[in-house]
């Protein structure tokens, strides 16, 4: 299983100070048919390779499925398919991906959950923790995380495509609005979880991914249906860009093992490619003496620069500590660094009627202060 290569994409880049890093594009948090999803593993996975998508991550929820498949993963129309759960029933929603049988949420608690996902060598990410919900037709119902104390999780989901999108749906005219520009109008991750994300940072590496929430809902509408929001377009919204480590001479190769490897580490970034195409961004610390580092990455602090490639024009955040240190304009920069912290960034790409859109959202690179330092 590990050794499947996926087919393999358009984009990919060598630097770093030499080491080589391979980019691979993936859409987590899918549900199918086997939970409140619409289409069968096969059929999504069709989906994504007509998006260019390198792997998948299913995630049907624990409490709707009697046992977990872990033999449906594989390659499958040129994507690498990985087979998680979203474990959580009314509170604290968690996708877990390495599993090797079913973990359910009904005796366990989140902190429960969290430690038999661990148990099992997996990794997890809390879902959705500050969902708003959706006041036309659901009510706002909305499937918070609860338990803001548990520790030892892997991540956190910061961007989800379903979430952000339905909240603002009030009415049918904010529906038909809404869809109309499903592209142009979505908001960025909630300010509430990057908040406390950020917060956790400070503390510890805390690794963000995004995910879709694709269900490919079907809505009955009489003598006929629509699907809103079709899996073809939803695999194409809010996805992880990994980056993989690969020898000088060889060709870059995806398996479970590199893709949960890089998912652990945070060795990625979080993107709205139908907004723009993501691929070849690059978020890296260069310091005056020593090893580059890149996204994910934590290391004790030495002055250098933080260097930034954008794929497009953009507008550049650079935040420290969860706070904005600077914005620029461009597609390159490189930024003199004279303070420990957590640095991360966030990329905006301008549209002709709404203006600069969120686009895309690195993981930070951790420059710690050493503990024998003044105040340390």
């Amino acid at each position: 299983m590990d050794e499947l290569l996926s087919q393999l994409r358009t984009n990919h880049f060598c630097g770093y100070g030499g080491n080589g890093l391979a980019e691979f594009v993936g859409n987590l948090h899918i549900h199918t048919v086997d939970s409140d999803g619409e289409g069968t593993v096969d059929d999504i996975a069709a989906a994504a390779a007509g998006k260019g998508i390198d792997f998948i991550g299913v995630t049907d929820h624990s409490h709707m499925i009697e046992s977990f498949h872990p033999e449906r993963e594989g390659l499958r129309r040129g994507v690498l398919v990985l087979m998680g759960l979203e474990i959580g029933t009314r509170h604290n929603h968690y996708l877990a991906f390495g599993l090797r049988e079913m973990i359910r949420e009904e005796k366990d608690g989140a902190q429960g959950v969290i430690d038999g996902v661990n148990a099992q060598e997996g990794i997890g990410f809390i879902a959705h923790p500050f969902e708003k919900g959706m006041p036309f037709m659901e009510g706002s119902i909305a499937y918070t995380w609860e338990d803001l104390t548990v520790k030892d999780y892997t991540g956190i989901c910061i961007w989800n495509f379903s979430s952000r999108f339905k909240e603002r749906i009030r009415t049918v005219f904010h529906a038909l609005f809404f869809l109309l520009f499903k592209t142009t109008t979505l908001k960025g991750p909630d300010q509430d979880t990057l908040a406390f994300w950020d917060r956790q940072c400070r503390e510890k590496r805390v690794v963000a991914i995004g995910g879709s929430d694709a269900h490919g809902t079907r809505l009955d509408l009489g003598l006929f249906g629509v699907t809103p929001l079709p899996y073809e377009f939803v695999l194409g919204s809010i996805n992880v860009h990994i980056l993989v480590p690969t020898t000088e001479g060889e060709s870059p190769t995806l398996s479970k093992k590199t893709v949960l490897a890089a998912l652990r580490e945070g060795r990625l970034y979080v993107a709205h490619d139908n907004l723009s195409c993501a691929r070849g961004f690059r978020f890296w610390f260069s310091p005056d003496k020593g090893s580059d580092l890149v996204m994910g990455e934590e290391g004790f602090f030495s002055p250098g620069f933080l260097k930034i490639r954008a794929p497009f024009n953009s507008k550049i955040r650079v935040l420290k500590d969860g706070y904005i240190k600077t914005t620029l304009y461009g597609t390159d920069a490189s930024i003199r660094i004279e303070l420990e912290g957590v640095y991360r960034v966030e990329l905006y790409r301008k549209t002709p009627i709404f203006g600069w859109r969120p686009w895309i959202f690195s993981n930070p690179i951790y420059l710690r202060k050493r503990q024998n330092e003044k105040g340390g």
